[in-house]
């Protein structure tokens, strides 16, 4: 390809060259009303001479052509995905980028705005990621700009100026005007409460779109625990408030529900899952050292640095069968409130802890009684045994007898051992994954004390001397309870041989006891992550069941979970359908929900032509519909429905009034080219200058001689 056109290079500065013109144009006029003979070859020979001077010359470029570029902007937004409209969205960018294939010369720039990407973390964010792909675009290529849209984008300019843009910016809408969608919107919801106790939830169902003719009242489901706790029926845009209750301590979940509609775009919006942490007032503890010893501070130490723990401590200095003369107000500031403590307002604490407690009649056999009537009742105890548990001043000599898991022999073993976690103990979240637990061959300190016990029942997580039991723990109803057959935990706190992990253990231990949802035996979890729907089943047992997963759309299918570590399973589902998930393993039910942290994209998600109309308008550019199109044909894979798909016809134009019809959209023309080399011919210069001269003045002689 080469281009011709004239150069000039002036042998005087532009004033002395416009000067020169000036004057010529002045004399030659002068002449004329004169009526001198031969004004006119007088002006032309001057002319000439003004012309060397500016020295023209002819200029040849060999040019090679550059191609023209279009920006494809695929939206695959989070209010796309939701709505199903993802294959859409894939079959019109495949039908569209045919089409630019036919035209010669074209380039495709492809921008995809995916679910995940940083433009669709704060919503659609099209025009920041056209804006970064424009500035690696020459703007002498640029033929237009076609965008793949719902049309919910959220930082759209006012002009298009702002970015630049002086090409056509044609829009494809992947909906139809007539969409409806109905979804639930949470208003105001709390983030904790006080278990046992309620807060209040504000919500309302909201219709998008072109509403269908029917009742404008709806039903509202309401579940918590997988069970149905409420239904009523309220009236669309109406914002209504109800109780979410906090049965228990950790996550509380209530599933909200909206009936769905038959002309509705997508039902995955009709639920919606309010979660918020149940968290205990307080937690009563009440400790009770039978004497002091060694290790009394370390049971008190770690309770008092829970912030969430009110602690009540006594601990026995004069039991009543002593007797040395000391005045009692010499002995103690507070009188040991049993009746208060142990009839009155038992019930209040959470946790009862006995260390290292003996028979002695501080307590009378009735309240020993009633702590194991408030064990069968849904209470906790702790019995850190010392060396007397093993003697007739034993617990296990009282009313206690009938909560405790293990009964002692009454031999105590005095022999140097570590600690050892069990089977069981593997599994158990209390001792599960003890730091430096070793694969069964712990690396902790040294105890010197053991209590020998018979267990009745429950779970021995911990062992001693000859696999002797050290740590039991057993279920009672409602109520649990905890046994610890030696009192040498202290010497891990002192770091005593290297110490070991008692803050860990103990602090397990006491919150298992008081109901902690994350030391559940038995649990199961459900968790969304983007498009990942994460499973985690905890259980004492060597082998669980698949886990049913329950779609959003009422699908269920089996999922069998790895095992990660003794008693914890877990799988990850790539790829889910957004909305709640219902996961159920035996008795066990969790929720997740899969959806976007977006909350801009979810407001509204019916396919719009409002915000983009009038930046289309100001490009006289056009606006399609795809029109008819069903996303779950195009899901199909009928070949027929995808070839249907609607579509504008595309044209190369250059600059014209409009770049639209009704079923066309143009491209500009841009016939952009790089220069490889240049050619320059004077044309004022040597021989072909002097000659024109001698001809003007040879003209202007013949014509005075005449």
């Amino acid at each position: 390809m080469n281009g011709w056109d004239i150069i000039y290079s002036p042998l005087l500065d532009n004033w002395v060259l416009w000067t020169l013109g000036a004057s010529i144009v002045a004399i030659v006029i002068i002449m004329l009303i004169n009526r001198l003979p031969g004004a006119l070859l007088r002006g032309v020979g001057l002319a000439l001479l003004l012309l060397a001077l500016i020295n023209p010359s002819l200029r040849q470029e060999q040019r090679d052509p550059l191609t023209n570029i279009v920006v494809l902007l695929a939206d695959k937004s989070p209010s796309q995905v939701i709505s199903g409209r993802e294959a859409l969205v894939d079959s019109a960018r495949e039908k569209i980028t045919e089409k630019f294939k036919g035209i010669d010369k074209l380039d495709i720039e492809l921008v995809e705005i995916d679910a995940d990407s940083v433009e669709a973390k704060d919503g659609t964010l099209a025009f920041a990621a056209l804006k970064e792909t424009l500035s690696r675009i020459p703007a002498n290529r640029l033929a237009g700009v076609v965008m793949i849209t719902d049309g919910q984008v959220h930082d759209a300019p006012k002009k298009l100026t702002e970015l630049g843009l002086e090409v056509p910016v044609h829009v494809i809408l992947t909906g139809e005007a007539s969409e409806f969608d109905r979804r639930i919107e949470i208003v105001k919801a709390p983030r904790y409460g006080i278990v046992g106790a309620s807060r209040e939830v504000k919500l309302k169902v909201v219709e998008q779109g072109k509403r269908p003719e029917g009742s404008e009242t709806v039903k509202l489901t309401f579940r918590q625990k997988g069970a149905e706790v409420d239904q009523r029926f309220v009236k669309v845009g109406e914002e209504i408030a109800v109780p979410l209750q906090f049965p228990h301590a950790g996550m509380n979940l209530m599933e909200i529900e909206v009936e769905e509609h038959e002309d509705e775009i997508t039902t995955a919006n009709n639920r919606a899952v309010v979660t918020a942490e149940g968290v205990r007032e307080n937690l009563r503890v009440l400790l009770v050292s039978g004497e002091p010893h060694s290790g009394e501070r370390t049971w008190r130490n770690l309770l008092k640095s829970d912030a969430a723990v009110d602690l009540v401590h006594f601990t026995i200095l004069r039991p009543p069968e002593k007797q040395d003369g000391t005045p009692i107000h010499q002995l103690s500031l507070i009188a040991f409130p049993t009746r208060e403590l142990f009839s009155e307002k038992l019930e209040e604490f959470d946790l009862i802890i006995f260390d290292r407690y003996q028979r002695r009649g501080v307590l009378p056999l009735h309240y020993l009684d009633n702590v194991s009537q408030y064990v069968l009742n849904g209470g906790a105890v702790l019995i850190a045994a010392g060396d007397k548990f093993a003697t007739p001043l034993s617990l296990a000599n009282t009313p206690l007898d009938q909560i405790l898991p293990a009964a002692p022999t009454g031999r105590v073993i005095e022999k140097r051992y570590r600690a050892a976690v069990t089977k069981n103990g593997e599994r158990h979240p209390v001792t599960h994954n003890l730091p430096r637990a070793n694969n069964g061959k712990p690396s902790w300190g040294h105890w010197f004390r053991l209590i020998e016990a018979r267990i009745n029942e429950g779970e021995t997580l911990m062992t001693g001397v000859d696999k002797q039991p050290l740590l039991v723990l057993n279920r009672l109803g409602e109520g649990r309870i905890a046994l610890l057959l030696s009192d040498h935990a202290w010497l891990w706190a002192r770091n005593y041989d290297g110490g070991g992990p008692y803050t860990t253990l103990l602090r397990r231990l006491s919150h298992w006891l008081m109901k902690e949802p994350d030391l559940e035996e038995e649990s199961l979890n459900a968790v969304g992550d983007g498009r990942s729907l994460i499973l985690k089943r905890r259980s004492m047992s060597e082998t669980i069941e698949p886990v049913t997963v329950t779609r959003p759309d009422g699908s269920t299918h089996q999922v069998t979970l790895k095992e990660t570590s003794p008693g914890s399973w877990q799988a990850e589902l790539d790829a889910q359908p957004l909305g709640i998930h219902r996961v159920k393993s035996g008795k066990l039910n969790a929720l997740a929900y899969i959806g976007f942290a977006s909350a801009r994209e979810m407001e509204n998600i019916v396919t719009t032509d409002k915000i983009l109309s009038p930046l289309v308008k100001d490009a006289r550019s056009g606006l399609f519909w795809t029109g008819g199109m069903k996303t779950a044909d195009i899901k199909s894979g009928d070949k027929t429905a995808s070839d249907n798909l609607a579509l504008p016809q595309l044209v190369m134009m250059n600059r014209s009034g409009a770049f639209a019809g009704r079923d066309w959209m143009g491209l500009l023309e841009r016939s952009a080219y790089v220069v490889k080399g240049v050619r320059l011919i004077p044309l004022m210069t040597g021989l072909l200058a002097l000659g024109l001269l001698l001809l003007a003045l040879g003209a202007m002689w013949w014509r005075e001689g005449r």
